[in-house]
């Protein structure tokens, strides 16, 4: 079994198959404690705030939508690449029906073919990653009021995810300023995020699985960054990556490079960073691909103007960061190949 630590990386994308498996929809917490007085008094704006519940999602395990209570809101949630494991007919449409008329709205950023199924319902606001590097920056006030409120708002499990959730029960208002430009540089790994993005990214990194980090993390933005006490567990997660980080550096240099492909297959049992792993393969060629726990991991850089999820016939993602089944493999780097060369001698009119 693997013991890869997966970061919030673009898209599918955040985490393997292997994790999917692993990481379920939240406990459905409300935001905060609700105060009996409510009950005896008209709600407030902070009422229905602290009424509504979260839950963390990923694109390839998607719950049982009868467990998400009231009207759903989905941020920063994929449609199911064809993975031959997963696809759109078996994890995503289930859900969609299954949420029927209770889906308040669904805002995603990554391509897929069946995007265009639902270009005539105004509760899907779908885009590229080329139109937008960040979820939260779809985000926006006249969104949030033409298709709000909601009573659970479903988010992916990275940093773009949370920052789109809270922005939304913000009313389309970032948690702090530079907030969508944060998300957009760790989503896409171009620029240098703000320090209180650059912790949280860090801490999600170190901490992946753990949903009590999540809920703080959400408190901590609902709050526009002043909570101290909320950012003190956060720091104290964000040092935990450090250990990550440097076997992530180790491996890779392990890296083999040929031609434009840095390709690793990770035969150690130590815990690492596989983001970090993939940007240093990066360093070395064009396309990094690593090999781990039954699936390749296949990575270029956000503006590199490659496709994978064309070239291996995936039907959706983000085009510069996929997974495919180990099998594979053969065909992957064949095609690399062939991706590569055209890359660098593009055909001329």
């Amino acid at each position: 079994m693997s013991s890869e630590v997966h970061a919030g990386y673009p898209g599918e994308i955040g985490c393997e198959a292997q994790s999917d498996a692993r990481v379920k929809a939240s406990a459905f917490v409300p935001a905060s404690p609700i105060s009996p007085g409510i009950l005896h008094r008209p709600m407030t704006d902070a009422d229905r705030l602290a009424a509504v519940r979260f839950a963390f999602l990923t694109p390839r395990a998607l719950p049982k939508a009868e467990t998400l209570p009231g009207r759903v809101v989905v941020l920063d949630i994929a449609f199911a690449a064809d993975t031959g494991k997963t696809s759109f007919a078996t994890v995503t449409l289930p859900f969609i029906s299954g949420l029927g008329s209770r889906l308040a709205a669904w805002v995603d950023h990554h391509e897929h073919e069946r995007h265009a199924d639902y270009a005539g319902d105004e509760r899907f606001v779908l885009a590229s990653k080329s139109q937008h590097g960040g979820c939260p920056e779809m985000v926006t006030p006249e969104l949030v009021a033409r298709l709000g409120p909601a009573d659970t708002i479903a988010m992916h499990v990275d940093l773009d995810g949370l920052y789109a959730g809270a922005k939304w029960l913000l009313g389309g208002i970032e948690p702090y300023e530079g907030a969508d430009r944060d998300a957009r540089a760790v989503d896409t790994r171009r620029g240098r995020p703000s320090p209180i993005a650059e912790r949280i990214d860090r801490a999600l990194r170190a901490r992946f699985r753990d949903e009590s980090l999540k809920h703080r993390i959400m408190q901590y933005l609902l709050a526009r960054t002043r909570a101290p006490h909320h950012y003190a567990e956060i720091d104290a997660a964000a040092r935990l990556v450090d250990p990550l980080l440097e076997q992530a550096q180790r491996l890779s240099e392990q890296y083999r490079v040929d031609g434009d492909v840095a390709y690793l297959e990770v035969k150690s049992n130590a815990p690492y960073d596989k983001t970090e792993l993939l940007l240093l393969g990066q360093r070395r060629a064009l396309v990094a691909v690593v090999r781990d726990a039954g699936s390749l991991s296949i990575a270029a850089d956000f503006e590199s103007g490659l496709d994978f999820v064309r070239l291996f016939n995936l039907g959706g993602g983000m085009p510069t960061r996929v997974s495919v089944p180990e099998a594979r493999r053969d065909e992957v780097l064949a095609k690399l190949a062939q991706l590569a060369q055209g890359a660098r001698n593009p055909t001329r009119s």
